[in-house]
């Protein structure tokens, strides 16, 4: 909706399809902030945003796309705030900041207040301000249309997709000059996480059935606070705003794994801690399997004013009431860093006549279903919001720029919708087979215990074997209903074949990194003197680039070289 704005503001005809009403995207479960070095509460500026961005990615992120966001993000913040989005004041009438993880002043020194928040609701305030913008822009919403394949011609440039529309299951060809994909991630790939259900990679799939490689999917971020056995997200906000992770002895174990940043040490890093102490019996109920998140001493009336929606997920997803006792918190599976390679304009690029980063004409891609390599290894809280704003709005500034309206259609191929057909009459006269829930459900089964927290090579090569095995099954799905009308069994089988494409890319890209990084963190290869904390800079400081048509591999070199900033070479990750 950022880069529609940006479209439809400019006098372009613009459509956006949707599977769900718009204010219903998962945009609408980021809670904590948008990470921006505005100074509003504490000293701050972009160079150490850019620092902590870069560290946080484990040297994995590309540093011109880094240092791009974090110039950018005080003007993308301003600009929300001039569409009326409610963000939280300070007594002077700035908007609020809180501090989050990673994010530090002077160069690790020091936590600093970075995140712009509106109370623990930024998303739902984000999207309701950009679909009310994009309304009155005259922006064209197509609700409950779910967009199947890329329309690509003998030149491999994309002009349309395929699209369903759900409510009277008739199949659509739409043309256009410009295609941009902002589909989410694919967190339903893992049977426990904080990703709703629409979360089913769909524009992952897209790409990778239309040759496109996926990158880095070997990177998938745990959050540290998912309420246990519910796997509803609590936000960082929480720690951001003084909530403490203890053990079973009452500990605040953190102190011991990072002395200065303690409970707002970066994702993968709490994600890990936490494990850990589990492991080693320290964890809390029963049967030890969870640590408690403690927010008492905050005071109710804390709670109430910058964390009211935790309070009701407390009420209602771990009867609990935060103002009283601690919540039951695990780490949970919440993001993905890797996507559809782009470059700063949200342009798609592929590895073409010995160029890594050759253009696809008419494709672009923002958002998590991107990978532009901002959050390299591991994110930082707040800069998925920032990721979607800045690159939103850069590439519909790049299409706008592209001087779309003066050029014509291309030609639609003869066969647009041939490949679409013939996957959608695979299910229409399917007579015996599997149930597409039964095979998603192994999808995320083999998933959760091959690709967690702690990998091991062994349990990695395993789950490869596995996940080979369940995309045969996927080939026999069988659809008992064949009606039309909002015949969601069909969208389900439908999703299934996306989220085979992102668990095969996840798996195989896991299984061939040999070393630990960020939130791939293989048991295999600990902290050596030749590796500090596992990572192998000499061989694997490069991007995974997967590919669909023979489940093969390629590789690409990170950027480390900034626009402007003094680049930040490779060091031990400490906190």
């Amino acid at each position: 909706m950022r880069a529609s704005l940006q479209l439809a503001q400019a006098g372009l005809n613009v459509a956006v399809l949707s599977k769900v009403f718009p204010t219903r995207s998962h945009t609408v479960a980021a809670q904590g902030g948008i990470g921006a070095s505005l100074g509003n509460m504490s000293e701050d500026n972009w160079h150490y945003h850019f620092f902590d961005t870069v560290k946080g990615s484990d040297w994995l992120g590309d540093q011109d796309a880094i240092e791009f966001m974090c110039r950018e993000a005080p003007k993308v913040v301003y600009e929300l705030e001039h569409f009326g989005m409610p963000f939280d004041r300070n007594p002077d009438g700035t908007i609020y900041q809180r501090p989050f993880g990673g994010h530090t002043a002077n160069y690790g020194e020091k936590p600093v207040q970075r995140a712009c928040a509106a109370a623990d609701r930024t998303g739902h305030a984000m999207l309701h301000t950009l679909y009310q913008q994009n309304v009155k822009a005259r922006t064209h919403f197509f609700v409950e249309w779910m967009a199947l394949d890329l329309i690509r011609d003998a030149e491999g440039d994309v002009v349309g997709v395929t699209a369903l529309e759900m409510e009277t299951g008739d199949l659509h060809i739409l043309e256009a000059k410009t295609v941009l994909l902002a589909t989410g991630g694919a967190g339903r790939i893992f049977a426990a996480s904080t990703n709703a259900f629409i979360n089913t990679g769909d524009g992952l799939g897209m790409a990778a059935r239309a040759g496109i490689p996926l990158e880095d999917m070997e990177f998938w971020q745990f959050h540290p606070t998912g309420v246990a056995g519910a796997g509803v997200l609590l936000t960082e906000g929480c720690r951001g705003e003084g909530a403490i992770l203890r053990n079973s002895n009452g500990e605040r174990f953190m102190e011991r794994y990072a002395p200065t940043l303690k409970d707002l040490a970066p994702r993968d890093f709490v994600s890990r801690c936490m494990d850990q102490e589990i492991k080693e019996g320290r964890g809390c109920g029963p049967n030890k399997d969870y640590v408690v998140l403690d927010m008492t001493h905050l005071g109710a009336e804390t709670i109430m004013k910058r964390l009211p929606s935790v309070f009701e997920i407390g009420h209602n997803f771990a009867n609990v009431d935060i103002t009283k006792e601690p919540i039951p918190v695990v780490p949970t599976i919440h993001y993905q860093m890797g996507g559809i390679p782009t470059n700063i304009h949200g342009q798609v690029v592929v590895p073409k006549d010995g160029n890594p980063n050759a253009v696809v004409n008419g494709l672009y891609a923002v958002g998590e279903c991107s990978c532009v390599s901002v959050h390299g290894a591991n994110r930082l809280g707040t800069n998925s919001l920032l990721d979607l704003l800045v690159f939103g709005r850069a590439a519909g500034n790049h299409i706008v720029e592209s001087g779309l309206k003066a050029k014509s259609h291309k030609p639609l191929p003869a066969d647009a919708a041939d490949y679409t057909r013939s996957r959608l009459s695979k299910f229409e006269s399917s007579t015996s087979g599997e149930y597409a829930q039964d095979v998603a459900n192994d999808i995320r089964a083999a998933m959760q215990q091959h690709a967690g927290v702690f990998r091991t090579q062994s349990s990695m090569d395993e789950g490869v074997v596995k996940i080979k095995a369940i995309a045969e099954r996927v080939k026999g799905i069988h659809l008992a209903d064949k009606s039309k009308v909002f015949n969601t069994a069909r969208i389900e089988a439908l999703e299934v074949e996306n989220l085979i494409e992102a668990a095969l890319a996840t798996m195989v890209s896991a299984a061939a990194r040999k070393e630990s990084r960020g939130a791939h963190t293989v048991n295999d290869y600990g902290d050596s003197t030749e590796f500090p904390n596992g990572r192998n800079d000499k061989v694997w400081m490069k991007h995974t680039l997967w590919y669909s048509d023979g489940n093969r591999l390629d590789y690409k070199p990170v950027n480390l070289k900034p626009l402007t900033a003094e680049s930040i070479p490779p060091k031990v990750r400490s906190f």
